[in-house]
């Protein structure tokens, strides 16, 4: 072969694979939009028109309604951070406090990732290298099986059925840890444990590491034997935004991302639908509160199967759902008659919920 021709055939061939690189590509996708985070010390928080996400905008009077004949106070949504409804009934409003009940026990899940973070505690030590021994009445070889993950996961064997005192007297061996799961306010002891190994008060290292932070108001009061946060809905939906961001707030990784994707899912083989004080949707059964019976299913069949919630008695919501990019938030009174944490009205809010957003 002449040397011209040769050069012709290996020009000719860069240029078809230049032409085949090109045919193969994808046009380039848009980045995904980042989430939004509200300023910290500030009411501003930006929205997003329900027309601008294509939902239908009929179902949100309907929603409205329902809330309210069912006694709520308020209730947000969240689209990738952004507000699209928010709303206040039964004189209720943007700067009323209103308590968690048991949807704020995830609060005490995030303090104690963040003082494991913080070399403070590792949860998987046993309680007492903290509290000191005699923090229950278990005999002493019982009572050390006790670690903290067996207080996140409602594990700690302790008997359920004595009530909210949380005093060693009233902490009783029932099982050994980690074989029974029983919604049990000895969860609480949690907090304790952080106060001591920061060598502060609970409320100091809450404010200061979490509160704060992510410009949440509302502080801890204590009812009878329960340990409960109040606060405006807003600082709720912040508490949920940052849980939706895997614990990050704008540049800032409030709480351990890999503690938190633990934290929301499947804690232990008894109860597939709790994770660290969190509810998990989309398992294949799950417990309840005052129950050892397992039903089958999801926990809220009409919601999402990859949601996480935190719930509290009387209906209080915090729902997170990453593949709709949803925070949802509810607050008020029950909307049927006492309940602990779960209750019918879950699974009719989302029938609501399902219709604006679809």
């Amino acid at each position: 072969m002449k040397p011209n021709h040769f050069c012709i055939l290996v020009l000719g061939l860069l240029f078809c694979f230049s032409c085949s690189s090109e045919d193969d590509s994808t046009p380039n996708e848009p980045e995904p939009e980042a989430v939004y985070f509200p300023p910290i010390n500030s009411d501003n928080w930006e929205t997003t028109a329900i027309s601008e996400l294509n939902w239908n905008e009929s179902e949100l009077q309907p929603l409205l309604d329902f809330l309210e004949e069912k006694h709520s106070k308020s209730f947000i949504i969240l689209h990738n951070g952004k507000i699209v409804e928010e709303h206040y009934f039964n004189a209720h409003d943007n700067s009323t406090l209103w308590y968690w009940a048991s949807a704020g026990k995830t609060l005490t899940t995030a303090l104690a990732g963040i003082a494991q973070e913080h070399e403070l505690i590792n949860i998987d030590n046993k309680v007492s290298d903290y509290l000191g021994t005699g923090w229950t009445s278990a005999p002493l070889e019982k009572e050390n099986l006790i670690t903290c993950e067996h207080l996140l996961s409602m594990t700690s064997g302790l008997d359920d059925t004595l009530g909210d005192d949380v005093s060693p007297s009233n902490l009783q061996y029932m099982a050994d840890a980690g074989s029974r799961w029983a919604y049990h306010n000895v969860y609480v002891k949690l907090q304790d444990v952080v106060a001591e190994a920061s060598h502060t008060t609970w409320n100091n290292y809450f404010n200061t590491n979490l509160r704060d932070k992510i410009g949440m108001t509302g502080n801890w009061i204590d009812i009878g034997n329960l340990s409960v946060y109040a606060s405006t809905t807003r600082s709720m939906a912040r508490f949920g935004l940052l849980s939706y961001a895997n614990g990050k707030w704008e540049d800032q990784q409030i709480l351990n991302e890999s503690y938190f994707a633990q934290a929301t899912n499947t804690s232990q083989d008894i109860n597939l639908a709790y994770g660290y004080l969190w509810w998990l949707n989309g398992k294949s059964s799950y417990h309840l509160p005052q129950s050892q019976f397992e039903f089958p299913g999801q926990l809220i069949p009409n919601a999402p199967s990859d949601m996480y919630a935190a719930l509290g008695k009387n209906d209080q919501k915090i729902y997170v759902v990453p593949s709709k990019k949803l925070v949802i938030v509810r607050m008020g009174q029950s909307a049927y008659d006492d309940n602990f944490a779960l209750s019918n009205f879950d699974n009719e809010l989302w029938v609501k919920i399902n219709a604006l957003i679809y």
